[in-house]
């Protein structure tokens, strides 16, 4: 028995680790056919965030209690490395035990707790999965939907396999040791209770055997997962540290915010000098090598787990984008294309078998029967972010699919028609309504005191403590008006000093950017940054989490340093300090109305602002706050990100539709916001309601800012 089970052992162990070496070896040079990313800036930034982000599983711990089975299993994966090495050992001597450590009681009182909970876990993870499988008449509900289940049930039930063998070696051990159960205080009544008949010889053969069985399991495995390279449900395991190092922000922070500027040979496109650019520069992604080799080791990364795609918005309101299938798509085409790419010349490529070629010849974007990526995927986005908020590995889902964008309308010219409105209005009007600039100041007509204009009565910033910028949507739809309004009034009774750039102001350019066309955003932007030069613009607030997104995160990247504020956060702070005073209704038959809260996205995931918002509407008197389900993280868009405001929802139900319903179902009298985006999406999902019956006539849509409003003005009258 010893001798087979030695021979038997080795050998698949050679095998085993030859293949494993390989694999990773391609793997690797499948990354580096990416193009560059400066990710190796604060190291030690990066270094804290990785020991935060494994050892505190702070991105698994978002869904707690699979977070907390998953990190037994993963720290058992780890921590029970030694026990293979025992395995080998005992081979050769059913007696070893590793040098130093092996009898020291600490050493084995850990053994002991990380098999028996990582046991315990992976059972767990196991029941869980087979109880949320695919299934019944909505299989797209499962978060598990499209993942490839095979390799999952084989890693689980590896694990499991592994820790069974991990117990009844410690058992076996206790048997033939002799040693008091203080050495074994999980295992030893497996030992006497599976064990105790058998004589020296039948434990001594018994270890051989299971010590054989745990590392066949171990080295299968590592055979299985070098022939599979695409097997992320594995990979990460190895994948994940340096994904998790070369993450977007060092600190720690998500990929979200900013949008990274288009890159050519790892440096941002200089769009004062677009002459000079090679006229071969890919703009945007168009071939999966043009993704940055973070990309490629995002795609390697994804373990398939389903969470991005349980969050996200278009896949929940049954349209044909999951970021998970996104990312699965990339990572099978990447490698499937891979020889093409590293082979060495023509003649080389052309002996490759056709499969390869084929892979080849598929375009990245396109209808879903030829392309890698499903073109109405790619625009179903409305790059809310649940997908990068909710990523355990620090995938950047966003940035995939805006680059995508990028090349699509900059290069392919193949973006949905309703686009060509937008960006007419961007480029001729400076706003995505197409309306005359000269409009802009028309929301202050009937405001009854001044709204200082810059240029006109006030020669620039310096004179007044913010620019309150008003946006296209403050300036020009008729329900964003009112928050605009709102905030003047509010900000002229706490006596704070603003002005505005009145016709001087132009779109920020957020829907270009996330839509794709790069040149318009950069020619907006460019002309706002020239502009606050000339003003002496530091301190702004704005009522569109859009443009408080693009102000505060992405004007940097144009040499612009604002120190931006959204209304909500510096009403909450006027009310603070006392200068802003809410007061009850009069009537008590207006108290207990119930108010909820939508979170727009580009507010709270991409900017991580909750509280000012819910404080203010706590702080409203005769008011009820009820929260819904989905919120703050794991709030659910309104469906108007990523340009969908200007597109038509054409597949599955509508996203504003669904958002509105639960927040009718709390019972709130009042469902109030803090983007003018998200107020036009569910007053649109509200009227639909109330039209159909489903909804109370009296229910109403409104920005934190009016709610506020109403109740700081019963104090004046």
């Amino acid at each position: 028995m010893q001798i087979l089970a030695i021979v038997v052992s080795l050998a698949v162990t050679l095998v085993a680790v030859a293949l494993f070496a390989k694999t990773i070896g391609h793997i690797v040079s499948v990354i580096k056919l990416g193009q560059p990313a400066g990710r190796t800036n604060d190291p030690g930034k990066r270094t804290v965030t990785l020991v935060k982000e494994s050892l505190g599983h702070t991105r698994m711990l978002q869904w707690s209690h699979i977070g907390v089975m998953h990190w037994f299993v993963a720290f058992g994966f780890i921590g029970l490395f030694l026990t293979l090495v025992t395995a080998f050992g005992q081979l050769f001597d059913p007696h070893w035990a590793l040098p130093v450590i092996g009898h020291w009681f600490v050493f084995e009182w850990v053994s002991e707790a990380l098999t028996w909970t990582g046991l315990v876990s992976i059972v767990g993870l196991i029941v869980y999965r087979l109880m949320h499988l695919p299934r019944g008449d909505k299989p797209r509900s499962s978060r598990f939907y499209g993942s490839t289940s095979w390799q999952a049930y084989y890693v689980e039930y590896t694990i499991l396999g592994v820790l069974v063998c991990i117990l009844l070696l410690r058992g076996l051990e206790y048997q033939l040791s002799g040693a008091s159960t203080f050495h074994f205080p999980m295992t030893f009544f497996l030992g006497s209770g599976l064990f105790g008949g058998l004589s020296v010889h039948g434990l001594e053969n018994a270890v051989y055997l299971v010590a054989m069985i745990k590392i066949l399991i171990s080295f299968a495995w590592m055979i299985t997962i070098s022939l599979n390279a695409t097997m992320g449900v594995a990979w990460h395991r190895f994948t994940a540290w340096p994904n998790i190092w070369f993450k977007r922000e060092a600190d720690g922070g998500t990929a979200l915010g900013a949008l990274q500027p288009i890159m050519v040979n790892g440096a941002p496109i200089d769009f004062e000098n677009i002459d000079e650019l090679d006229e071969d520069a890919a703009l945007g992604v168009g071939k999966v090598e043009d993704f940055t080799w973070k990309g490629l080791l995002d795609f390697t990364t994804c373990t398939e787990c389903g969470r991005c795609q349980s969050q996200c918005p278009a896949w929940n309101t049954d349209k044909p984008l999951s970021p998970k299938l996104i990312m699965m798509g990339l990572r099978e085409h990447a490698y499937a294309k891979a020889p093409y790419l590293l082979a060495a010349d023509d003649d080389a490529r052309k002996s490759l078998p056709e499969l390869v070629l084929a892979e080849q010849e598929k375009p990245l974007v396109g209808p879903a029967d030829v392309a890698v990526i499903d073109e109405e995927a790619l625009w179903a986005c409305t790059s809310c972010g649940a997908c990068v908020q909710q990523c355990p590995v620090d995938i950047e889902h966003v940035d995939a699919i805006m680059d995508m964008r990028r090349y699509q309308v900059l290069i392919e010219s193949s973006f949905p028609s309703e686009l060509n409105g937008l960006f007419k209005g961007l480029e001729n009007k400076g706003n995505p309504w197409n309306m005359n600039p000269s409009g802009r100041m028309d929301w202050a007509k009937d405001l009854p005191f001044e709204v200082k204009q810059v240029g006109t009565d006030v020669g620039s910033l310096d004179e007044v403590e913010y620019l309150f910028w008003v946006g296209c949507a403050g300036a020009f739809e008729d329900r964003a008006k009112k928050t605009t309004q709102a905030v003047a009034e509010l900000l002229n009774i706490a006596g704070v000093s603003f002005a505005v750039l009145g016709d001087g102001e132009t779109c920020t350019g957020d829907p270009a950017r996330r839509s794709g066309n790069e040149f318009v955003f950069q020619q907006l932007a460019m002309q706002n940054a020239e502009v606050f030069k000339e003003t002496n613009v530091r301190k702004v607030v704005s009522t569109c989490a859009h443009c408080f997104n693009t102000l505060k995160n992405e004007y940097s990247q144009l040499g612009v340093e604002l120190d931006v504020i959204h209304h909500t956060q510096l009403l909450n702070r006027l009310v603070r300090d006392g200068k802003l005073t809410p007061v009850a209704p009069a009537d008590s038959s207006l108290n207990g109305q119930k108010i909820t809260y939508h979170d727009p996205c580009y507010l709270g995931r991409h900017n991580q602002v909750y509280d000012a918002p819910r404080e203010l509407l706590d702080i409203i008197p005769g008011a009820e706050y009820a929260e819904m389900p989905r919120n703050q993280t794991k709030s659910f868009c309104c469906g108007a990100g990523g340009a969908r405001m200007w597109m038509e929802e054409k597949l599955g139900t509508r996203i504003n539709l669904n958002r509105t319903t639960e927040a009718v179902e709390t019972g709130a009298d009042k469902i109030a916001t803090g983007c003018p985006f998200c107020r036009v999406m569910l007053s649109d999902g509200l009227t639909a309601k109330q039209a159909d019956g489903s909804a109370r006539e009296s229910v109403e849509v409104q920005d934190v800012a009016q709610l506020l409003l109403a109740s700081v003005k019963r104090g004046e009258s």
